[in-house]
């Protein structure tokens, strides 16, 4: 029920999904009459992989987070974190407030054992594959042994829903000089530079696109700024691409290059650290984006990939 158009997004992209694959099912949280009205304006789907779950209530976007959690059990999103914290669901994805998403998640499934702040993982497109970067907005207010441990966690990321074996951490800073930035960058890259972890350094903005490295690590405030001015130019040069078609002739969709750019290609963005799979997607998703989260979290499901993350930050070697 988080979309702009909602429950119709959702409807579509969840139906899409179920096309792509046939080993997993779908429960539908959310206003059961909307719903089930929505469904009937598609053919063919299956039935037996949907199962509905009424849930009146919701959290709108202005709402204090935590208390609205709290004052409103009845809502989509917290039936829904729940159904995964009783073992019903084995992953969550919601369109509707980051703010209540976190919440939700944080208070029901809370944080695994070792986990000092769990973040907001998103994909930013680049020369070369996607960039995994966090914190995209969970924290902002980081310390440097915060940064450490969301490289942990991209780390993670990275190999189990990535493949990439050995993934490159970079730390966002001003300058490639370890003593650039401010205190927490200069502190935050002596502690990454003495782990085990695959660090290759401080990453300015411009090298980003480059795919310079497949983990960027930063404090929410920087990334959650960086990850808007992202979306906002991939809308630019679409935009501008939509106005100019007629001009570049036929035959010549430059719309298809540029998809790269547009984050529905992605889905949505993990929030990572919580014990549970939880996917927050943009309230202006399309179908496609909704289609994209589902896959997201059946594959991190697939690799066991909060498993994982317990494993490996369940010491106090997590904040190392």
């Amino acid at each position: 029920m988080g979309t702009d158009q909602a429950p119709a997004c959702e409807i579509a992209g969840a139906l899409n999904s179920l096309a792509d694959r046939d080993d997993f099912s779908l429960i539908l949280v959310g206003d059961a009459s909307a719903i089930q009205e929505e469904l009937g304006r598609h053919e063919g789907f299956p039935e037996d992989r949907i199962e509905i779950i009424h849930a009146p209530e919701r959290i709108h976007p202005g709402e204090p987070p935590a208390s609205a959690v709290r004052r409103r059990p009845d809502s989509s999103i917290v039936r829904g974190v729940k159904l995964q914290k009783a073992g019903e669901a084995d992953a969550f994805i919601s369109a509707g407030s980051t703010g209540a998403v976190m919440a939700a998640s944080l208070i029901l499934l809370r944080p695994l054992p070792g986990v000092a702040r769990p973040a907001i993982g998103t994909l930013l497109p680049t020369a070369a594959s996607p960039t995994l970067m966090l914190d995209a907005g969970a924290n902002v207010d980081s310390k440097p042994r915060h940064l450490l441990q969301f490289a942990r966690l991209g780390t993670i990321y990275a190999q189990d829903l990535m493949g990439i074996e050995r993934p490159r951490v970079g730390l966002l800073n001003i300058g490639e000089e370890p003593e650039k930035g401010d205190e927490l960058a200069v502190a935050a890259y002596e502690l990454l530079a003495g782990s085990d972890l695959h660090f290759v350094g401080n990453v300015e903005g411009r090298d980003i696109i480059q795919g310079a490295c497949d983990v960027l690590v930063c404090d929410g405030f920087v990334g959650n700024v960086l990850l808007k001015f992202y979306e906002s130019v991939a809308e630019f040069i679409i935009g501008l691409l939509d106005q100019e078609m007629d001009r570049l002739g036929e035959g010549v969709d430059l719309r298809e290059v540029f998809r790269v750019l547009d984050y529905a290609e992605y889905g949505g963005a993990p929030l990572l650290g919580v014990n549970g799979v939880t996917v927050i997607c943009h309230g202006s998703s399309p179908p496609r984006a909704i289609r994209n989260a589902i896959r997201v979290a059946v594959q991190a499901v697939e690799s066991q990939m909060v498993d994982h993350i317990a494993r490996e930050l369940s010491s106090e070697d997590g904040l190392r």
